[in-house]
């Protein structure tokens, strides 16, 4: 298994992790301050109590959401192979494997442990990518198991939801200070979404990295990743939306596939739908070119830049 460093992006995991949870530690302790009652510990326990909540929830709801039922290996035997040798080569329990019947062509991971694991693709991806551009991208979502991160986005979600619900419950209050709680809550709202943001880009880079070292090739996941966002350009508003509330599981921001297309006409310098490994390794000593706006919707994406991406994994061509 080819090793590469990872610890800066596990840094910055762990201090956007601690920040997060500081943010709502605090927010708790100034109600209990202002409202006189409870202390420090009641109101922790309170908070871990609705991330516990989340987390026990968290599956079941994606299940549903996604319409994902688990098949078997008589069912999909190609899956089932390449999850069970790419599980191997991380090091993890093989996960449950599934299929949701929806038509955006995409995967995603989750569960509550490692053990706990399953893969998932949507009926669109596979009939979209070829073989080894599948085994890739399963590689990227057998990462997040095995980096756990899937977990973590699970638990830091439920704390912009905390405060917003404590921005929603102080709104039409009379006292000044519940009014100033609400305030500070929905303050801490929008820093906890680009917090989780951030979180989300950067499990991202390291499930990119993760998948080329347990075996699949940096050039057929920027492959993949290339069709995904023209096979979720060609998908309507209305088709989107539906999956508009889990895309931060997804291997792409589906919703800004559109604003990607005319930046990803850089990369394929043929014309043949795909990236090959010349057109990558291009990228790799000549660059890309990332426009202001996009660098700047890339801070409220779940995702990173898909040229900045690509550029990445031609780090490791």
């Amino acid at each position: 298994m080819r090793k590469l460093s990872t610890w800066k992006l596990k840094l910055r995991m762990f201090l956007a992790t601690a920040l997060l949870f500081g943010i709502i530690y605090a927010i708790l302790i100034a109600i209990g301050a202002l409202m006189g009652f409870g202390g420090p510990l009641f109101y922790a326990l309170l908070g871990f109590g609705i991330v516990f909540l989340q987390y026990l929830l968290s599956p079941k709801i994606v299940e549903l959401t996604m319409n994902v039922h688990y098949v078997s290996e008589a069912e999909a035997p190609r899956l089932h192979a390449m999850v069970d040798e790419l599980a191997r080569n991380a090091g993890i329990p093989k996960p449950r494997v599934g299929i949701a019947e929806i038509a955006v062509p995409n995967a995603f991971a989750f569960g509550r442990t490692k053990s706990d694991g399953r893969v998932c693709v949507t009926r669109g991806i596979l009939n979209l990518l070829d073989e080894e551009e599948l085994r890739a991208v399963l590689g990227h979502e057998i990462s997040h198991i095995r980096h756990s991160d899937m977990i973590v986005m699970t638990l830091v979600s439920a704390v912009p939801l905390i405060c917003y619900y404590i921005f929603w419950s102080t709104i039409y209050s009379r006292d000044d200070d519940a009014t100033l709680v609400g305030i500070a809550a929905l303050i801490a709202y929008f820093l906890g979404q680009l917090i989780v943001l951030f979180i989300s880009r950067t499990r991202e880079y390291y499930a990119d990295q993760g998948s080329v070292e347990i075996g699949g090739q940096p050039h057929k996941l920027a492959s993949a990743l290339y069709k995904l966002v023209y096979g979720s350009a060609a998908f309507d508003r209305d088709d989107l939306k539906q999956v508009e509330g889990v895309k931060a599981f997804f291997l792409n921001d589906v919703s800004d596939a559109r604003n990607e297309i005319n930046d990803l006409s850089q990369l394929d310098i043929d014309m043949d739908g795909t990236i090959s490994m010349a057109e990558l390794q291009r990228v790799k000593y000549s660059g890309v070119k990332v426009g202001v706006g996009a660098r700047i919707l890339e801070l409220l994406s779940t995702h990173p830049n898909m040229l900045r991406r690509i550029e990445r994994l031609s780090e490791f061509t």
